[in-house]
């Protein structure tokens, strides 16, 4: 047996904090290896000193049988070594070619390296699958289209073994497949791949062993075909965790919240959301399915009232705003609504903010914690160690700051601030973007008792399996169109992928019938 990678011993601090210890690691050549783990595990801090990234304090790394100490990531490149990560590394406004060579030119003679560029691409789509315009701008693609590139871009540059960081979190099932099939293209040829995923799903379905993280320490290697998801959630947790939602059927009530014709254009003057219809009642969640782009976030922003209202109409628990009756983010949070965006860090949270501070941010108004113009230091700490015990924010000290807490735990605070005051509607989006499967599970059973108290809960989340669990009702975006419909009994993944691709005939009744009073 050979091994493209071997970690032995790899130590790492960062400050009090012990992020990898004695970690010891062994990657199959032309094999596919899972890495998985809680928040804060060290997953992504072992695999940046694989990339050179970060240098550990102690150990020793192996590529392909040779010692490396890799102290910039071009040295790991140079080493055979790939990563694809998260968020895309690619400038939009340039060519799939230009983006793959950049950096990577071939001196000054630019035309004649374009032109060996372009054929060395070529031949990579054909041997792997890989297949993509080269002279269509990044921002012409879609998503999956993308992450090809940036394949193609860590191939060109001689990688041996690609690193993948969360590869699915922004595709549809159907783009899924296409990568999964891609994955079987570079493992048949030889390539390594090291897949770092949440989804223990998708490490059941295409990995062939898999390696397990908590808190710092390597916990387990298993051979994928011998192990299952509620053990290595059990591994990664430390305790026996629910992996499926169990839920009563809702008791839908009066309808809390009314979207009726509702058009939002941007800046330039791009339509973003299209004669968006809908409802939610109390006691029910409406789930919204889309590719990340297609409208959610302008969705969010228009019905919390980040940006303004332009066309159509929003009530709210009886009360009605036009354009004519403009609305802010604080008028919502009277009426009773309250948000948790998308994004933690750019709107949830100051990371820079004491966790007691970011407990209270968008309420610091309210009475009970002011005096005059002043701030109540001791409650403001004291309803932030509340929120921490109701919903197991962990640690619990309410004067570390924000950015010192694990994603997960960030979410939690989030949650804990906009849902423990009651909202009659909850408008949340990736609820678990980037959390771990024991932080999932507690989100998950928190959404669903907000529901089963008679709360009207809008559910934005690109994880369909999420939108499949928690849902009452369905709704499903594309280019800012609602594409379709369903209750969650009438649902699936294929049908909403295709949906969300919009590759089939809108199954959206309402949006028709709607159209046609109009017309």
């Amino acid at each position: 047996m050979t091994y493209a990678i071997q970690l032995q011993g790899i130590d790492k601090r960062f400050g009090a904090v012990h992020a990898n210890n004695k970690v010891d690691l062994a990657v199959e050549t032309g094999s596919i290896h899972g890495i998985v783990g809680e928040n804060g595990a060290g997953k992504s801090t072992l695999m940046s000193i694989l990339y050179g990234f970060y240098q550990a304090d102690s150990g020793t790394i192996s590529v392909f049988g040779n010692a490396y100490r890799f102290t910039d990531s071009q040295q790991a490149i140079n080493a055979g070594i790939g990563m694809v990560h998260q968020h895309f590394m690619l400038v939009d406004n340039f060519t799939v070619l230009e983006n793959v060579v950049l950096g990577a030119e071939g001196g000054y003679a630019l035309a004649a390296g374009m032109d060996a560029a372009r054929r060395e691409l070529k031949r990579l789509a054909n041997e792997y699958g890989l297949h993509v315009d080269l002279d269509a701008t990044i921002d012409s693609l879609s998503v999956g289209l993308q992450q090809r590139v940036e394949i193609l871009k860590a191939l060109y540059k001689g990688a041996k073994i690609l690193i993948l960081d969360e590869p699915t979190g922004v595709l549809t099932p159907q783009e899924t497949d296409e990568l999964f099939k891609i994955f079987a293209a570079l493992k048949q040829q030889g390539v390594t791949i090291i897949l770092i995923t949440h989804k223990l799903r998708e490490i059941m379905a295409i990995t062939d062993q898999v390696s397990v993280m908590r808190q710092g320490t390597m916990v387990a290697h298993v051979n994928t075909d011998a192990t299952d998801e509620s053990q290595l959630a059990e591994l990664m947790v430390g305790r026996k965790v629910l992996l499926d939602v169990s839920k009563q059927p809702g008791k839908p009530g009066e309808s809390l919240l009314k979207v009726k014709q509702l058009n939002w254009s941007d800046q330039h003057g791009v339509a973003r959301l299209k004669n968006i219809n809908f409802d939610i009642k109390a006691g029910e969640i409406l789930g919204v399915a889309g590719v990340s782009g297609n409208g959610q976030s302008e969705l969010l922003d228009v019905l919390t009232g980040i940006s303004r209202l332009q066309q159509g109409s929003i009530e709210v628990l009886g009360k009605e705003f036009t354009a004519k009756q403009p609305f802010d983010a604080a008028t919502m949070r009277t009426m009773g609504m309250a948000h948790v965006p998308e994004d933690r860090h750019k709107m949830g949270m100051i990371t820079d903010f004491s966790a007691a501070e970011s407990a209270i941010m968008g309420y610091q108004q309210d009475s009970e914690l002011n005096a005059g113009v002043w701030l109540k230091p001791e409650l403001v700490r004291q309803r932030c160690s509340e929120l921490m015990v109701a919903f197991d924010v962990r640690p619990k000290d309410v004067q570390l700051k924000s950015a010192n807490f694990s994603g997960g735990n960030q979410q939690k605070l989030i949650l804990a601030r906009e849902m423990e005051r009651s909202p009659d509607v909850l408008i949340i989006g990736q609820p678990t973007r980037g959390v771990d499967v024991g932080a999932i599970e507690f989100i998950h059973q928190r959404i669903l008792a907000m529901r089963d108290a008679g709360k009207a809960v809008l559910l934005v989340s690109v994880e369909l399996e999420e939108i499949l669990s928690l849902s009452d009702r369905i709704v499903v975006l594309c280019d800012g169109e609602i594409t379709g419909r369903m209750a969650v009994e009438d649902a699936d993944e294929r049908k909403l992928g295709m949906l969300m691709a919009n590759v089939q005939e809108s199954h959206d009744p309402l949006q028709a019938q709607m159209q046609e009073a109009v017309q």
